[in-house]
């Protein structure tokens, strides 16, 4: 792209998306930020647009939780346990991500993507038991989760966060704002462990990164806002969160059969 103001503006621009939905919905950061990055950003080398998301959601997932924390709708021990369990996954996933061809790395990102949308609305009308927790009960449950989400995680290079949030309410219980909150941990977690993989392979750009983060920061105090007020809706955060996916897939699925 020769305008260089305009590349600047696009990069702040899809990085400001990338916060909206992760404070939104705690996930969807890098279900964005891989495809904005590769088809409006114009990054060319996959890998490169996902070790850059990956940081760049990380730090975004970090202002998101700030957000929520002070909301008090974070479930503090869950996150440790899903993150802590995600951590080895994400890195073992990361380095079978980056032996993959990156377009068909994508397509397989883009059908997953839709498996989880699909899971999403079956379960639209479980509003969740607030005073949901991590226990000797199902502490198991939510470590298995939180470790085959990391797998994923690393392998696409994404934060998690779309498979956190149904994780934990799968394996919990809780309702679906506090699985936004509480799944923050994880993506930063999550987000970290790909991004140093990718790091130590020279897959960063560390100038778009930079703008990513400066977008997202601005996108993830709104989303959360967002979020507190959508989750007084009946199924509406729910409904969201799965028709984001929907759409993001069907355009990535739409490229790599089709585009160039």
């Amino acid at each position: 792209m020769s305008d260089p103001f305009l590349q600047t503006g696009l990069e702040i621009f899809s990085g400001s998306l990338v916060g909206f939905t992760l404070g939104l919905i705690g996930g969807g950061g890098s279900i964005l930020a891989v495809p904005l990055m590769v088809y409006l950003v114009g990054v060319s080398n996959p890998h490169v647009a996902i070790g850059t998301s990956a940081l760049a959601v990380a730090i975004n997932a970090l202002v998101g939780l700030a957000q929520h924390a002070r909301a008090h709708t974070v479930k503090w021990r869950c996150a440790a346990i899903f993150a802590s369990c995600g951590v080895l996954g994400a890195f073992i996933g990361a380095s079978l991500g980056k032996a993959v061809d990156g377009k068909k790395l994508l397509l397989c990102f883009a059908i997953l993507m839709i498996g989880v949308g699909i899971l999403m609305l079956r379960g639209r009308k479980n509003e969740g038991c607030p005073g949901a927790s991590c226990n000797r009960g199902n502490a198991a449950k939510v470590a298995g989760y939180g470790a085959g989400t990391g797998l994923l995680s690393g392998f696409f290079g994404i934060g998690g966060g779309f498979l956190i949030v149904p994780g934990l309410i799968a394996s919990t219980g809780m309702p679906i704002l506090n699985a936004v909150g509480t799944s923050l941990v994880a993506v930063s977690a999550f987000g970290f462990s790909t991004a140093a993989s990718y790091m130590a392979s020279g897959y960063v750009d560390w100038s778009l990164a930079g703008l990513f983060i400066l977008g997202g920061a601005i996108g993830s105090l709104i989303g959360t806002r967002v979020a507190r007020s959508m989750a007084q809706s009946k199924g509406a955060l729910t409904i969201f969160f799965a028709c984001v996916i929907f759409c993001v897939a069907t355009y990535m699925i739409w490229q790599c059969l089709f585009g160039r």
